[in-house]
């Protein structure tokens, strides 16, 4: 359902997306998507990292959106990620930060919701897998 990430290998995942703070993620396989979501649910919360064997995390263990590591820290593993996903392919500037924002349902068209997906345009659910 989301394209135009780039990544050529592994995953992304994050527990910050808004407005529900679910976790959402994508990747090139399911292995990879699958590691990157289990990183943040060992961590309650995160954003995540998975290619081959590599995993990184930045743990946001209040309430999924928020870290107890010093601002320096938080700041350094963040750069780590973007790094990491921009070497696996990703040609965004901010890709976590854009992940962040495919679950916000009020920007257009469809979105993926906790309730299935929601078609803005229309302002309704949407039954695409019938």
């Amino acid at each position: 359902f989301i394209n135009g990430f780039g990544l050529k290998k592994g995953a992304i995942a994050s527990s910050v997306a808004h407005d529900s703070h679910n976790i959402v993620a994508v990747g090139v396989d399911n292995v990879s998507i699958c590691n990157a979501v289990n990183l943040i649910i060992e961590n309650k919360g995160g954003l995540s990292f998975w290619s081959e064997d590599t995993g990184l995390v930045l743990p946001l263990s209040i309430g999924g959106i928020i870290s107890l590591e010093t601002y320096k820290k938080t700041a350094e593993i963040y750069e780590e990620l973007n790094l990491f996903a921009k070497k696996s392919g990703t040609t965004l500037k901010a890709p976590f930060m854009t992940l962040s924002f495919m679950a916000l349902p009020v920007i257009p068209k469809l979105k993926i919701t906790d309730k299935g997906l929601f078609n803005v345009t229309d302002f309704a659910f949407t039954d695409i897998f019938c």
